[in-house]
C-alpha cells in the first residue's frame, strides 16, 4: 500500500507544481496586495473598501442577483430534471441533449442575442405592444431584470444536468411507493425527491452560484455601467483607475463568497441527511 501511494503522489506531484507555479502563485501574489501597506500587513482596504455606499451597493446586489438566479435555476431545474428521467429511454437522450446545446454556444453569443429581444424595438417589447399592456416600449435593458435574465439563461442547463444525474439514481421505486402510502406531490418532493438528490442540488447551486457571481461578459452587455457587479467593478478598477488594491480586495470577496456558498449548501445537506 505504501508503494502504491508513493506511485501515485510521484504522477500526481508534477501536475501539482505546474498549476501552483503558473496558478496559485500570480493568484496569491495578487490578492496579497490588498494586504500590503506601507507600515505592514493590514485589513484596512477591507474596510475602505466597505465604506463606500457605491460599494456597497454592488456587493449586496451581486449577492441578491446569483442567489436569485441560484433559487430559481433550482425551481426550474427540478421540473426539468424530474420531466427528463420520467421520458422514455428514446426521448430522454434527446431532450438532454436539447438543454446541453446551449452550452456549446459561446456566451458572448447567446448574451447578444438578449440585446434583441429585449431591446426597445426587440421581440418582448413588441409583444407587450400589440397586445396593449403598454402604449410605449420600455426599458428592460439595463436593469438588474435584463441581467437577472441572461444570467438565469446562461447557467439553468448546469442545474438541470446536476439535477437529472442526482435523479438517474434516485431508486425506481421510491416516489411510486410514497405516493401509494398517501404522500402528495409536495411532500413526496420534500421528504423523498429532495433528500435523495441533496448531492446534486449542492453540486448545481454551487455551479450556479458561482457562475452568476463571477460572470463578466453578461452584466457587461445587459447592464453596461448603470448596474455594476462585482466583476464589472472589478475590469473598471483594472483598465480604468489602474487600482490593483482595489481589485485584489474585489477578487478576494469573490473566491470567499463562493467558498462559502459550496459550504452552507453542504452544511444544509448535512443537516438535512441527519434529520
Amino acid at each position: 500500500m505504501f508503494e502504491n501511494r508513493a506511485i501515485g503522489l510521484a504522477l500526481v506531484l508534477p501536475a501539482a507544481i505546474f498549476a501552483a507555479a503558473l496558478f496559485l502563485l500570480p493568484v496569491g501574489i495578487l490578492l496579497s496586495e490588498a494586504f500590503q501597506t506601507e507600515s505592514g500587513w493590514s485589513v484596512s482596504a477591507y474596510g475602505e473598501f466597505f465604506a463606500s455606499p457605491r460599494n456597497q451597493t454592488v456587493f449586496f446586489r451581486t449577492l441578491k442577483l446569483a442567489s436569485l438566479v441560484a433559487g430559481v435555476s433550482a425551481v426550474i431545474g427540478y421540473a426539468a430534471a424530474f420531466a427528463i428521467v420520467n421520458l422514455p429511454a428514446s426521448s430522454r437522450g434527446r431532450m438532454f441533449g436539447l438543454v446541453t446545446l446551449p452550452l456549446m454556444i459561446s456566451p458572448v453569443a447567446r448574451t447578444y442575442a438578449w440585446l434583441v429581444i429585449l431591446g426597445r424595438t426587440g421581440f418582448v417589447n413588441k409583444i407587450l405592444v400589440d397586445l396593449g399592456i403598454t402604449e410605449t416600449p420600455i426599458r428592460i435593458l439595463f436593469t438588474e431584470t435584463a441581467v437577472f435574465i441572461g444570467l438565469l439563461q446562461l447557467f439553468l442547463p448546469l442545474m438541470i444536468i446536476s439535477l437529472v444525474s442526482a435523479m438517474e439514481n434516485m431508486p425506481r421505486d421510491a416516489v411510486p411507493a410514497a405516493r401509494i402510502l398517501g404522500a402528495n406531490w409536495l411532500q413526496v418532493f420534500v421528504r423523498v425527491i429532495l433528500p435523495l438528490t441533496r448531492e446534486g442540488l449542492v453540486i448545481g447551486g454551487t455551479l450556479v452560484f458561482t457562475g452568476s457571481m463571477t460572470a463578466y461578459i453578461t452584466p457587461a452587455i445587459l447592464g453596461g455601467s448603470k448596474v455594476l457587479m462585482l466583476e464589472t467593478l472589478l475590469y473598471q478598477r483594472v483598465t480604468v483607475a489602474n487600482d490593483f488594491v482595489s481589485a485584489s480586495v474585489i477578487a478576494m470577496i469573490l473566491i470567499v463568497m463562493s467558498f462559502s456558498a459550496n459550504l452552507l449548501l453542504k452544511r444544509l445537506a448535512t443537516a438535512r441527511k441527519s434529520r
